[in-house]
């Protein structure tokens, strides 16, 4: 078992700089957070901080990897719709991801309409994994799984985004999730 004190001494020393930066973002906003306030929070001075960031749009690249890595990192559900939805759920629920909606949402533009971030890449790549493994036991249609599992990103998106648009008394995000699955369940399927 692996102690306390060796999981410390593995840990990035940047982690303790994102740390200030996703303290700072969820107080006061993206637009309201500056490298002199990350420097500030971790107890470091400013160039420290330009030393590992140059500007504040590559820290917080960085600081949504890390956290969007490890949210999906930590989902463990068996076979791609599971998966898919309980990311889905996740990133709604995340409290960075919340506030960064919330507050500065032209952030996430650029993962929409011009490119994909790391994070993104990593959950098609974990998303086609399960796919391929769903397609060997015969679960899952035939097709190659990276463009697959692109499509199931993209038919998520709006889940993510969008899912509180479409709540009301009537409709719960649990019925979205549930309509999600069915989609999700009707594409993939053999």
């Amino acid at each position: 078992m692996t102690s306390v004190r060796n999981i410390r001494a593995e840990r990035d020393p940047r982690d303790a700089y994102l740390d200030a930066a996703r303290a700072c973002i969820l107080d006061v906003g993206w637009r309201r957070t500056t490298l002199t306030e990350v420097a500030r929070r971790s107890g470091v001075s400013r160039m420290t901080i330009y030393r590992a960031w140059p500007d504040m749009p590559t820290l917080l690249g960085d600081l949504m990897t890390r956290e969007w890595t490890g949210l999906v990192a930590g989902r463990q559900p068996a076979g791609p719709v599971a998966a898919v939805v309980a990311t889905v759920r996740a990133l709604r629920e995340n409290e960075l991801f919340v506030r960064i909606v919330e507050l500065d949402p032209e952030l996430l533009l650029p993962y929409l309409l011009a490119r994909r971030g790391r994070s993104q890449e990593l959950v098609v790549g974990l998303l086609a994994e399960e796919v391929a493994d769903g397609q060997a036991a015969g679960e899952v249609r035939e097709g190659d799984p990276v463009t697959i599992a692109r499509a199931l990103v993209l038919a998520t998106h709006g889940f993510v985004l969008s899912a509180q648009t479409m709540v009301d008394d009537r409709v719960s995000l649990d019925d979205l999730d549930d309509q999600l699955a069915t989609l999700l369940t009707r594409a993939l399927a053999p």
